[in-house]
């Protein structure tokens, strides 16, 4: 699904992330299933993860992030008008994460809700903002990915413990201004056939957990990995081209790519089909892992204050995940 014309131009105004304190290693996580270091970190480049403190639940890290992204930006949390919080580990089935954020955060004169697009999840949220701040909707949206992955997380199964971790990343949407940067083209996309392919079969209403299968670890995350990879590589080379294309850019124009941060082994992939070299490749899933929706978050917020990205510059993220979904946007920044 692609953008409509927009009547009016939106921007990045800010970017914020927050990791927990607590870093996993490959080698703490050696000690708990049969695995190593090289074999982690061969297959997947992650050398590392971070993991939320008891009591510290996926709002309270998307909070952190929102408040520093906030910050960036210039705006007060009581002049924010939409919270989106994309998630898959929400504080609670109901209500919305995005209305403990919004508590929080004291922005009560704030739309708030989530949504649930998993990996792509940050990146589905920037084009509603997007499309609802061009339409006139509203003059500013806070967007922020959150993912308390530990708590879904099978620490008994060593082909997906040592894939997550924990965190959240946030940006500030508003209205372009002369001088602004701009959110370019977008594009997102569902393939509802592959739900098979990386769910949590229990939790929901089709399963709920009981004390007949608690034991069973249904509420965890499952995962064929190697569907998964195919699909991702594929779909995720598509949504980029797509919107660099329809940004009247080309390769040679996008001075960074931030992609998911799921798996080196596709990060290496996608930047090969979409012919950019590794240097203009943001990763950091070697010190966080897999934080689905906050992953790409993250990494923009890291990207962005690093100085890896200078204004003016074009930027492309890139996204995959379960359902299966799969996101892009083309910046100027």
């Amino acid at each position: 699904m692609s953008d409509a014309t927009s009547a009016v131009p939106v921007c990045i105004a800010g970017t914020g992330s927050y990791l927990p304190e607590k870093v996993l290693t490959n080698a703490d996580i050696e000690k708990i299933v049969d695995t190593t270091d090289e074999w982690i970190v061969t297959r997947t480049g992650i050398r590392e993860r971070r993991i939320a403190a008891e009591g510290e639940f996926t709002s309270h890290m998307a909070t952190h992030a929102a408040e520093k992204a906030l910050a960036q930006a210039g705006i007060a949390a009581e002049d924010i008008q939409l919270i989106i919080v994309a998630t898959i580990t929400p504080d609670t089935l109901t209500p919305a994460t995005a209305c403990y954020v919004q508590q929080r955060l004291g922005a009560f004169g704030a739309v708030a809700f989530d949504i649930s697009a998993a990996c792509s999840g940050f990146l589905y949220s920037m084009k509603i903002a997007k499309r609802l701040i061009s339409d006139g909707a509203f003059e500013n949206a806070l967007i922020i990915g959150a993912e308390k992955l530990s708590s879904f997380v099978n620490w008994e199964d060593r082909n997906t413990c040592v894939l997550f971790g924990d965190g959240a990343g946030a940006a500030v949407l508003k209205k372009a201004g002369p001088g602004d940067g701009e959110i370019l083209a977008t594009e997102m996309g569902t393939d509802g056939r592959q739900t098979h392919l990386l769910n949590i079969p229990g939790g929901g209403s089709a399963c709920p957990i009981t004390t007949e299968n608690a034991d069973q670890r249904l509420a965890t995350l499952a995962m064929l990995g190697k569907e998964v990879f195919k699909h991702a590589v594929t779909r995720m080379k598509q949504s980029a081209e797509k919107v660099i294309e329809r940004s009247n850019l080309t390769a040679d124009d996008i001075a960074l790519v931030v992609p998911h941060q799921a798996n080196l082994r596709i990060i290496d992939a996608i930047a090969d089909r979409l012919d950019i070299p590794a240097e203009r490749v943001f990763t950091n899933l070697q010190k966080y892992g897999n934080t689905s929706a906050a992953a790409v978050a993250i990494a923009l917020d890291e990207a962005n204050r690093s100085g890896a990205i200078k204004k003016g510059e074009h930027v492309v993220l890139v996204v995959f995940g379960a359902g299966l979904t799969w996101a892009a946007a083309a910046i100027r920044w």
